[in-house]
């Protein structure tokens, strides 16, 4: 599993198309809090006829953050672009000069066997050309995943690939919508993606594979406003973090609070997490009942556990008793359409 802080501190990734020419003073002026991500669109949420005219604006836009945070301090979340080509990463980063050190790294949709090593050479050259880390973190979503009978295969072809560099991948995201788009679902505003089993099995296959080596992003919510949004992305987060995901992509700010308190580490979980490893290894008894006697915490088994809620405790905080919920209202102008997704 991933041992660094860095890969568990993505959270809440929120989706913005690149034309968009208002989010770079919403940044400037930290309308949407500070902890959280953001990923300029290219891909689906710009039309083919438009993408010259998003591309322009994206330079712009991080060339007046580089530019702003020379006469003042704000919250700079990490900022990554989703391209539709391996040919834009260098050409974007070409453009934007010295303010493309603000870019993180690329997202890279339906990341498939087909597309892989393009991908990922333009990563690794950038990084080579730029002198620093230059990140990946590709998209599982494509239509090749949906046959059971090649799924895991294709999986660990793709990862076998990821591994040759592992330490620049982020995360693995999965792409819900596009995957749901297959087969023509929608979930309601109550309901969770993993209740529609044949999209919960390839998220189970794609956990399996990738899982222990590292961190996978569970999938966008579309709902954002409006009756009983709020307890369905809660739900889904809940059962998000129970089947292994970290983190999600978002595309309103309203969802960007929610994630955040969904992973934050309980008290009771970080003491037993601290005592499981401060285990003596050498004690003759490995399992002790809990410090607050409530369940059994046992070194060989729990420890992975212990070192992750470690980690998401200095990515997410401490979670403290529940106040009354505030949902922010920012105007919908800056949200990504979830048919965009």
């Amino acid at each position: 599993m991933k041992d660094s802080t860095l890969y568990y501190s993505i959270g809440p990734l929120l989706y913005c198309p690149a034309s968009h020419t208002g989010i770079g003073r919403s940044l400037i002026q930290e309308r949407f809090g500070s902890h959280y991500s953001l990923a300029m669109c290219l891909e689906d949420t710009i039309s083919d006829d438009h993408v010259e005219d998003a591309e322009k604006q994206l330079v712009s836009t991080v060339k007046m953050l580089f530019d702003a945070q020379k006469r003042q301090s704000f919250y700079m979340p990490r900022l990554f672009v989703r391209v539709r080509n391996p040919q834009q990463i260098h050409s974007l980063l070409t453009r934007m000069e010295e303010s493309g050190r603000l870019v993180t790294g690329f997202i890279i949709p339906k990341f498939s066997p087909d597309n892989a090593d393009c991908y990922m050479d333009a990563v690794r050259l950038a990084g080579q050309r730029s002198g620093r880390p230059v990140y990946l973190m590709p998209i599982l979503e494509d239509p090749c995943l949906i046959d059971p009978r090649t799924r895991v295969e294709l999986l660990f072809r793709l990862k076998e690939r990821l591994d040759l560099m592992e330490k620049l991948v982020l995360n693995i995201r999965v792409g819900g919508n596009d995957l749901c788009h297959r087969f023509g679902f929608r979930r309601g505003r109550t309901e969770s993606i993993h209740s529609i089993r044949a999209i919960s099995d390839i998220f189970s296959d794609i956990v399996t594979v990738f899982g222990m080596d590292y961190v996978i992003s569970g999938p966008v919510w579309e709902y954002y406003s409006g009756t009983d949004w709020d307890t369905g992305l809660k739900k889904e987060l809940q059962e998000d973090r129970l089947c292994g995901f970290v983190g999600k992509t978002v595309i309103h700010p309203n969802q960007i609070r929610l994630v955040n308190e969904a992973y934050k580490v309980s008290r009771t979980d970080l003491a037993d997490a601290r005592a499981i490893l401060n285990w003596d290894p050498a004690s003759p008894r490995l399992v002790s009942g809990s410090a607050s006697s409530e369940r059994m915490n046992e070194y060989k088994v729990h420890s992975n556990w212990a070192r992750k809620i470690l980690l998401l405790s200095e990515a997410f905080g401490v979670a403290e008793p529940p106040e009354n919920p505030m949902t922010c209202q920012v105007s919908a102008r800056f949200f990504m359409r979830p048919h965009a997704l």
